[in-house]
């Protein structure tokens, strides 16, 4: 996979943690969610480090026989709202989103300083 973009995706504004996805030049996409803990010390700048970390002791973990008809059968590709075109799902996440983000994606109402006077000058 030839990487071409990160992305780090605040949940909740960051108070429950991250989602780093790492997308390919064909078009793949690799998500790490990461649970924030107490202390929050995950955080946008060292989200992606840690994404990357997580994703390291995963390729050096054991994996299993892939040559086990059960352990395939259980195995499930997840796939993302997008990849999936799940409308309901990403109308959820847009939504969840923007309440995340509130008031910053609140948006700018058209307003005016006029005050109502009569036009006709007083002598």
């Amino acid at each position: 996979m030839h990487l071409v973009g990160t992305q780090v995706i605040p949940e909740q504004g960051g108070r429950s943690g991250f989602t780093v996805e790492f997308v390919g030049e064909g078009g793949e996409i690799v998500s790490v969610s990461m649970r924030n803990d107490a202390s929050r010390s995950i955080n946008r700048l060292n989200a992606v480090e840690r994404a990357k970390a997580v994703m390291l002791e995963l390729a050096h973990a054991d994996a299993p026989d892939s040559s086990d008809a059960d352990v395939e059968r259980n195995v499930k590709a997840a796939r993302t709202a997008r990849a999936a075109k799940d409308a309901a799902e990403m109308e959820r996440q847009l939504d969840q989103g923007l309440e995340d983000t509130f008031p910053a994606s609140d948006p700018v109402s058209v307003t005016g300083s006029t005050i109502a006077s009569d036009h006709r000058k007083k002598h």
